[in-house]
This record gives structure tokens, C-alpha cells and sequence, in this order.
């Protein structure tokens, strides 16, 4: 089809010019279905979205009103069933309506879940507390017909309720005001309510109805409707069927033809369809009473969808009858999403129930029953299924790490299976979306057991080896940049590692600190110290004389790292038999080494600034002039970014990389990106491969000023959903290849004008961002960092905040932080007051 062309509907297939051109149109087509819409392209797939919109300068837009306009802006009041009444500012259309009042705890992604379908009938309260700073993208469509950046063609929440409102947006990508969106839908919206509280109200009494009273109206004026006693499904349901063909190269199924999937939609979102086109695969997208036994199929697919699931009784008795057919219809894989997992487990013979206040956000640990990893998932569901009365032949095969409800199920001996959260993500993580991929492979051979593929990635425990003593690195001598920034993260290894009855040495040559306390002041303290210089030779005689089995390197910063790369080269450790515990030796010399970390990045065709590692100024002049002027140069193995800085000409260059080189081995000399976003994300792996990240961060100023010189937001405010969960993608990707175990930073380039990036940097350590993050997040990274560095797990370690779920999570803010730094430049009266590259703060202030 020609983008911009209408589609031809099917029905067409019968004003063909004769019976001869009719028969074979119609045999294009496997399904005796002859109505509803064809949908494809026919151009060649090149691996990119279906429609790349084009490259804009940074776009914005500003209230229309001033301060006192806001002022006098429309009033209206949330009321809840229980007569508790929460008044605010209306920004949005101004109606009274009434539905379920349920909370979403996810920090972005504003316009893919006011699109869900699964929202339909619900009032929802984002608990993020600024909303609307990246305003809302345009409505493009893609050669499919499919929204780009919505989950739907229409707004399905009943009303949105937020803290703070931004009246001024600023993103590239952005045609609308959030408050402008709303009212081209006719939905209302209210901010200046405490989310924080009515979030806590509903987490204690339950999800509740209420409904939005306009200013002056009467409560008993606004009918109020319950959505849970409505077929919902019903509403967004497609009504007739239509068919997807794939741009991409066909996926041939065992017949010889191009896989076929029958997806009932119960409110099936626009990136379930957009997944499985990239994938080759035709699909017929059908109404959720139609009775899809009748189709020829490869697969079936029920997706998500909204309400109660005992609604959708029709779907159900379908699907029993899918379930109890001859052995060639057992053969046909068939996969649920979100209520498609209580629609399949109630034809299995299970039940549902309602959950008090349900699941939804982006952050929901769900571990694999059968290979024990644990995910992090999106989800939005008030349902939930009851696997206690599930038949012979069916197991649970997900669960939700926090409240233990259910989150899937599969058949033992057939290839049928469900997720109750959302793998295509859209918004949130993807890091469940090979379940689509499980169900492709099942469609081509579905004898192979689902088992099989889910039992991949099983962590065997190594053999235990002796551990009684652990030698703890601090960090360098008092200086700019150390010693005082990494102070948190050894104290809270200390008590750590004591929790599990270590003896620690530590060394760290600054007597005013915490962790060098003896007496502890309040946390445990370290069983010996020496206050001498963290270097290879004193190191060296310290384990001569202590005798420790593991060394932790990754506690104090550059200094720490620096000397376990010595003790490592110079056959130290392995003379005294001392393994390194958490990150090893080789994954640190390929984060600091800037020419192996290209090298590693390269291999999984990750992003990085066109850059050289040179160990001359002769090298760094000549890599210059291929980059170009400006150039940005860092130095290798280097603290607080000493040595590096943004070259204008080559005498500039000539003077800075004289001065790196002499107190570095190696410079890198890369592209400017100048100009450019600066994003970070701490990240932290276990041995198991299982990995999250825990708090992302935003410099207020661009790329050119170092981190600790700038102001720092927490978590990022300029973030559309697409660009945080690229980036978080990104960072677990490359963790992983790398091979860390215990925490480390990842920081970025973000193009302010598009979703271009680039990697800077991964720290494979503690540094001053990860202080900033466990402080903002209450996410303790040093304790939790120093417990994976033994051996433990992430979803076996317990959350310090709750005491009762697992620390394998992410955490959502329902506040932002902000980090202002200080410099002591009285201290330093020849010291240039200019900030760039290389840290010049001597401590921060943080709110």
C-alpha cells in the first residue's frame, strides 16, 4: 500500500471486474474471512520503524495564559465513594465524570498509558508529581494504519488526576500541550491534588469509584458509573476483522505459507500489532466475541484488554473449545497477554479475583518459575488469576516477586502459555519481550516443549569456596574528586559485609572519615585499619600480613580500581591466592582502557563518539585533525575527569594532552558532542545475570560540564518513555557484555533534537552519582553491590525500605531530587573559575 493511500476494504474482493479475478484474489487470502480491512506494505523492509518522522529542531510550547490567568483557572473536585473529597485545578476538558479511581507509579510515558485501552472506564492517578514536561507527540500513523506513538487512536482513561502540571512543554517531537491533548478528547484532568496521599488512601482502603465534580455542581448531579459491572472489552473491541500483512520478509510456516496469527482483541495494543509485523508474520486481528475456531491459523493470541475477565464469557467458551479439540488443534500455540491470561486460565479451568488496589506501573519483579531469573516488568491489571485450582496439565510458570499473585501460567504437555504483564512494553521495559519470540518458535515446531526455552539461563551455583576475611579498598589520599565522595559507599560495605559475618580490613589513608572509625559511630566497623596510601607495594604488604581470601576494588573509586589492575598485572593476587570478589580485574581494564571499550562496544553495535586512543601528542594530533576541531579529549584511568577537556585548535590540544599523558597512559581524543543531553543511569547485575537499574539522572547543564560540576536532577525530566526505556536498554545491554557484577554508572549523550545517543563512559565502581542515587531512590547500592560481590542474588536479597519485598526492583519516585554543587574557590586562589570537563567541586547540596 502507498503510505497515505486509504486501504482497500476486503469486501472489494467481490466488484472485481469476473469470477476468475475474484477466485484468485480470494485465494491470497487463508482465512474464509471476506470483510473487514487488508492492511500492508509492499515497499522492501529495511529493519526501521515503518515511517520515520523527520528531524526536527528542538520544538516547545508555552501556557497562553500568565500567572494570574492560572490563578483563576476552573476548580473541580475528585470525590470518592468513601465522601472523601479531593479538590483541584482543572487543565484539562471541563466535565464530571465518574469511573474507578486506580494509581500508575510509572515516571514517564504519560501518552502511551492515557492510550491503553486498558484503562478504559478508570480515573487514573499518575503518582510522578510533574507532569507534562515533554508534552504529547503528533498523532502519525504508520503504513499499517497504527499510531507511532500511541498505544490507540483515542485518549481511554475517563479522567487523569496529577500533582503538578508543567503549562510550558519542550521535546523535538512534541505538536501538543498535555492540557491541550486532554481537551481535543473531551478528557478532564485535575493537578494541585496530593497524589501522594490519595495513592496511600487507595493502598489502604483499595481501589475505589469517584467521580469529577465541576465547581458549583452538585455531588448527586454526576451519575456515578461502575465500570467493573460494564463489558469494557466490548467497548474497544475492533469491530469487524482485519488483516496485517508484514513489511518485513515473510516467516514461512510448516504448510509452506507466511505464518498466520489470529490475535482476538480485547483491547489489543498498537505495539503488540507493530511487534509481531517486524516479525513476518500476517496477522488477522478479529473481534473478542468472534469465534475464531473457524479461521485457519498458526498461532492464537489473546491480548490485553480491560475490566473484569468474567465478562467476557463468549472469548471464554472459544477458547474451551480450542483447548478441547482433536490432537491437530492441540498443535496450535496459543498465547495470552494481561487479561489474555485470565480469559485462558478460566477456559483451563481456573478462576479470578480482584485485586485491592491491582498492579500498574513499569517496575514489577516477576520471577521465572522454572530458570529462577527475575524480570522487571510493565503491568495494569486490577484482576488476577487463582492458580490454586488450576487442572491437571497446567503449572504456574510467573509470579510476582512482591505480592505473590500469579503472573502466567503454561500447559505441561502443549504448546499454550500466558503472561499476566505486558511484554511489548509501550510503556515500560521490554525485557520480557522474547515471550513473542517463544511463541514464534512455537508456531514453527510446536512439539518442542515451552519448558526447554524458559529453562535457559539457569544459574548453577559455583562450588563454594572459603571466605572468612575480605580485604576492602578505600579510596586515594584527600583531594578533589575522592576520599570524601566514596566515604558512603564504604561504610555501607563495611556493614554489609559484617551482616554476614566477614572479617574486614580496610585500608584508607583518610583518618576523617567514617568507615576509618574504629568505634563505628553507629555502623560496624571495619576490623582493622590501615591509614596508609592505597597503592600496589602497601596493599602488597598488607595481604602478606592479613591474609584475606577476596578483595573488593570497586569501593573507592578510581584509586581503588587503579591498584587492583596493578596488584592483577604485577601476579599479586594470584601469588597470594586472593580472588577478586564482584567485578573483575579484565572487565574493569575494558571500561577504562578507551581503546578496548570501543573495541567492546563495537561488538554489540552500541553507539560511541568516532574517537582514537592515542599515547602521544603526535597521535593525538593527527587523530584530531581526522575528528576535526572542536575535539573532546579524556584521559584514560583518570579521577574526576583530570586530563580531559574540549580542544579548539591544535596548540590547545598540544598543551592539555602533554599534561594527561603525563599522569595517564593512554588519551582518547573523540568528537565533540557539545550541546548534547547528559543522562545517567546506575545499573546493578547480579552473577545470575539478573539486572536493573535503579535510578536514572539528568544534567541540567549540556554536555561539556563535568557531572559533579553540574546541577543534577533525579529522576530525568526531559525524557520521553521511548528515549528513558532506549537508554535503560542500552545500559543493561552493555552491562551485561561486560560482564560487571555489583553496581556500576553508565553515562550518555543524548541529542536534544532527536533520539540519537552515544555511550561516554561506564564506571565499573561506586562513584559520587551512585552516593546521589542510593540517597534519592533509598535504594542502598553500596550494601546491595558489596552482598553480589559474595556470591548472593538480587531477587534472594530483601529491600532495606519495606523488609518484605526483594531488592530486585526499580524504583518509581513520587518526588525529584536535585543536586547543586559547592566549590571551595576561596580555598584556591589561582584556580580558574571557568567549569568544563574536569571536576572542580568540592562537595554538593542535594533537595
Amino acid at each position: 500500500m502507498t503510505p497515505g493511500k486509504t486501504p482497500k476494504p476486503v469486501e472489494e474482493l467481490n466488484l472485481l471486474s469476473s469470477p476468475m479475478q475474484r477466485n484468485s484474489a480470494a485465494k491470497q487470502l487463508t482465512s474464509p474471512v471476506l470483510h473487514g480491512l487488508k492492511l500492508g506494505c509492499k515497499r522492501p523492509y529495511d529493519g526501521s520503524s515503518p515511517i520515520v518522522p523527520p528531524r526536527k529542531i528542538l520544538a516547545a510550547r508555552k501556557a497562553s495564559h500568565n500567572l494570574l490567568s492560572q490563578l483563576q483557572q476552573p476548580r473541580a473536585t475528585l470525590v470518592l465513594s468513601d465522601g472523601t473529597r479531593w479538590p483541584g485545578v482543572s487543565f484539562g476538558a471541563e466535565l464530571a465524570v465518574s469511573g474507578e479511581v486506580v494509581f500508575n507509579t510509572a515516571m514517564v510515558g504519560y501518552p502511551e498509558s492515557l492510550t491503553d485501552p486498558s484503562y478504559r472506564g478508570q480515573i487514573l492517578c499518575l503518582t510522578y508529581p510533574l507532569i507534562g514536561n515533554y508534552g504529547v507527540p503528533a498523532d502519525t500513523k504508520d503504513d499499517l494504519g497504527l499510531p507511532l506513538y500511541f498505544e490507540s487512536g483515542e485518549i481511554h482513561v475517563t479522567a487523569l488526576i496529577v500533582s503538578e502540571y508543567s503549562h510550558d512543554a519542550c521535546h523535538w517531537n512534541l505538536v501538543h500541550t498535555l492540557s491541550d491533548w486532554l481537551k481535543q478528547h473531551k478528557v478532564p484532568g485535575l493537578y494541585g491534588i496530593d497524589t501522594r496521599a490519595l495513592t496511600k488512601h487507595l493502598r489502604e482502603r483499595g481501589a475505589m469509584l469517584g467521580k469529577i465534580v465541576p465547581a458549583g455542581a452538585d455531588d448527586a448531579s454526576v451519575v456515578q458509573i461502575d465500570p467493573n459491572h460494564m463489558n469494557l472489552v466490548a467497548q474497544v473491541s475492533t469491530k469487524e476483522p482485519k488483516l496485517f500483512i508484514s513489511h518485513a520478509p515473510p516467516r514461512i510456516g510448516r504448510l509452506g505459507k507466511r505464518m498466520r496469527i489470529v490475535a482476538v482483541d480485547c483491547g489489543i495494543k498498537a505495539n503488540i500489532i507493530r511487534y509481531f509485523m517486524s516479525k513476518g508474520v500476517e496477522l488477522l486481528l478479529v473481534p473478542w466475541d468472534y469465534d475464531f475456531n473457524k479461521e485457519e491459523f498458526d498461532g492464537l493470541f489473546i491480548s490485553n484488554g480491560p475490566g473484569d475477565p468474567t465478562r467476557c464469557e463468549t472469548t471464554i467458551q472459544h477458547l474451551r473449545e480450542v483447548l478441547g479439540r482433536d490432537a491437530w488443534r492441540h498443535e496450535k500455540p496459543v498465547f495470552g497477554i494481561c487479561l489474555g491470561n485470565q480469559l485462558l486460565g478460566m477456559a483451563a479451568g481456573a478462576s479470578t479475583y480482584k485485586l485491592p488496589f491491582g498492579n500498574r506501573g513499569q517496575n514489577q519483579p516477576v520471577i521465572n518459575l522454572i530458570n529462577r531469573r527475575c524480570f522487571i516488568t510493565p503491568q495494569n491489571h486490577g484482576y488476577a488469576l487463582d492458580v490454586t485450582k488450576l487442572p491437571e496439565g497446567w503449572i504456574p510458570i510467573f509470579e510476582n516477586r512482591n505480592d505473590g499473585s500469579n503472573e502466567g501460567i503454561m500447559h505441561t504437555e502443549r504448546p499454550w502459555i500466558t503472561a499476566q504483564f505486558h511484554p511489548e512494553a509501550k510503556s515500560g521495559p521490554s525485557d520480557t519481550s522474547f515471550l513473542f519470540d517463544l511463541f514464534l518458535s512455537a508456531m514453527a515446531d510446536p512439539s518442542t516443549p515451552l519448558t526447554k526455552t524458559l529453562s535457559l539461563g539457569m544459574y548453577v551455583e559455583p562450588e563454594p569456596k572459603p571466605l572468612t576475611k575480605v580485604l576492602l579498598l578505600g579510596s586515594g589520599g584527600l583531594s578533589i574528586g575522592q576520599a570524601g565522595e566514596f566515604d558512603y559507599s564504604g561504610s555501607q560495605a563495611i556493614k554489609a559485609l559484617k551482616e554476614e559475618g566477614l572479617e574486614v580490613i580496610l585500608i584508607n589513608p583518610n583518618i576523617a572519615s567514617v568507615q576509618t572509625n574504629v568505634d563505628g559511630q553507629g555502623q560496624s566497623p571495619a576490623d582493622r585499619v590501615y591509614l596508609m596510601p592505597v597503592t600496589a607495594d602497601i596493599v602488597e604488604s598488607i595481604i602478606e600480613r592479613e591474609r584475606p581470601e577476596g578483595i573488593i576494588l570497586s569501593m573507592g573509586g578510581q584509586t581503588g580500581l587503579n591498584c587492583g589492575v596493578a596488584l592483577e598485572k604485577r601476579g599479586i593476587l594470584k601469588k597470594y591466592n586472593v580472588r577478586v570478589l564482584g567485578t573483575q580485574v579484565d572487565a574493569i581494564e575494558a571500561t577504562e582502557d578507551r581503546g578496548i571499550f570501543s573495541e567492546k562496544l563495537t561488538e554489540i553495535n552500541e553507539r560511541i563518539a568516532p574517537s582514537f586512543a592515542v599515547t602521544t601528542v603526535k597521535d593525538a594530533l593527527i587523530a584530531a585533525e581526522k575528528i576535526g576541531y572542536p575535539c573532546m579529549i579524556r584521559a584514560a584511568f583518570a579521577l574526576g575527569g583530570l586530563g580531559s577537556g574540549l580542544m579548539g585548535s591544535p596548540e590547545e590540544l598540544t598543551e592539555m594532552a602533554r599534561t594527561a599523558l603525563a599522569s595517564a597512559p593512554q588519551l582518547l581524543v573523540e568528537k565533540s558532542l557539545k550541546g548534547w543531553k547528559e543522562v545517567e543511569y546506575e545499573v546493578v547485575r547480579d552473577a545470575a545475570n539478573n539486572c536493573i537499574t535503579v535510578c536514572n539522572m539528568e544534567n541540567f547543564d549540556p554536555l561539556g560540564v563535568h557531572t559533579g560540576d553540574s546541577i543534577v536532577i533525579a529522576p530525568s525530566q526531559t525524557l520521553t518513555d521511548e528515549e528513558y526505556h532506549m537508554l535503560r536498554d542500552t545500559a543493561i545491554k552493555v552491562v551485561r557484555h561486560l560482564g560487571i557484577v555489583g553496581e556500576c554508572n553508565i553515562q550518555y549523550a543524548l541529542d536534544p533534537n532527536s533520539k540519537d545517543y552515544c555511550i561516554i563512559e561506564v564506571n565499573p565502581r561506586l562513584s559520587r552519582s551512585s552516593a546521589l542515587a542510593s540517597k534519592a531512590t533509598g535504594y542502598p547500592l553500596a550494601a546491595v553491590a558489596a552482598k553480589l560481590a559474595l556470591g548472593q542474588l538480587l531477587p534472594d536479597l530483601t529491600n532495606s525500605v519495606t523488609q518484605s519485598t526483594t531488592a530486585c526492583f526499580e524504583p518509581s519516585l513520587d518526588y525529584i531530587v536535585v543536586k547543586v554543587p559547592r566549590w571551595d574557590l576561596s580555598k584556591f586562589d589561582r584556580v580558574s573559575r571557568q567549569i568544563g570537563s574536569a571536576l572542580k567541586s568540592g562537595g554538593e547540596g542535594m533537595a
